[in-house]
């Protein structure tokens, strides 16, 4: 039997989202772009953030919920219990955006056991723990989207970045794995690997001229990309338009890996 397409594939209306660090970034512009395709809207923050997401959330007519935790602190239980929050609020969990991240910065010979055991906490125990407490959730749902903010540093080394570079190759294979075995359970496990985004995790490179020149001279869209340039490819990976859509890193970088 085949699954009649919708007349919008692209549209969330009904679906719930749970953006983690979604206060600033990348992260706040994926909040928005599924609010504005028609989902309600759950965030995480770390810290204080001026409300501006909720006010974007709320200006496209959907529902909004924040939550501030520091992830890379929380237990399984812990996690387990914000769903629960968050669907108190806002109602089951149909669309997780694994974004929060942090990047440390040292020669690899030197790099603390803290910068190492922090990033590793965030960028991937977190990742996980959630990824599989919303999972089993979906499953039991019989649908559901996961997107998994990964990084070029997936593919590449990197320089001065040891932590964060082994953080996002594990998510990339966690993104792999899980949708390895949930994609036949209706849920989509799916990737954005953003390239040099002007963000505060880029904000040394940017302040460096001959780094963020050498940069520049490998993109061929000629310029640094900008949070909202993962918009859009977010909503598709959270949208009907990608149930065919497994296990895929979808790389978002002006053309830096063709290079």
């Amino acid at each position: 039997m085949t699954t009649p397409v919708p007349a919008n594939p692209f549209d969330l209306s009904g679906r719930v989202a749970f953006v983690t660090g979604g206060g600033v970034g990348i992260g706040q512009a994926l909040a928005v772009a599924l609010a504005q395709a028609g989902a309600d809207v759950a965030i995480t923050t770390y810290g204080h953030h001026d409300g501006t997401t909720g006010t974007q959330v709320q200006a496209a007519g959907q529902r909004f919920a924040a939550f501030q935790v520091d992830l890379s602190a929380q237990t399984s239980a812990d996690l387990n219990a914000l769903l629960d929050r968050v669907e108190t609020q806002l109602g089951p969990v149909d669309i997780l955006v694994n974004n929060a991240g942090i990047i440390r910065r040292d020669d690899a010979h030197t790099f603390t056991d803290t910068d190492w055991d922090d990033v590793i906490a965030l960028n991937q125990t977190a990742v996980w723990r959630l990824s599989r407490a919303a999972g089993a959730r979906m499953l039991e749902r019989g649908h559901g989207k996961i997107i998994n903010v990964a990084s070029l540093l997936a593919f590449q080394g990197g320089i001065r970045v040891p932590s964060y570079t082994a953080s996002k190759h594990a998510v990339a294979g966690l993104t792999k794995a899980l949708a390895n075995e949930w994609a036949s359970g209706g849920v989509n496990v799916n990737a954005l690997a953003p390239g040099y985004i002007a963000t505060d995790n880029t904000a040394a490179l940017r302040a460096d001229p001959d780094r963020s020149r050498a940069i520049l001279d490998r993109i061929p869209a000629g310029r640094w990309g900008r949070p909202e340039d993962l918009a859009q490819p977010a909503v598709f990976l959270a949208s009907p338009a990608s149930d065919y859509v497994n296990g895929h890193v979808l790389v978002v970088d002006g053309g830096w890996l063709a290079r």
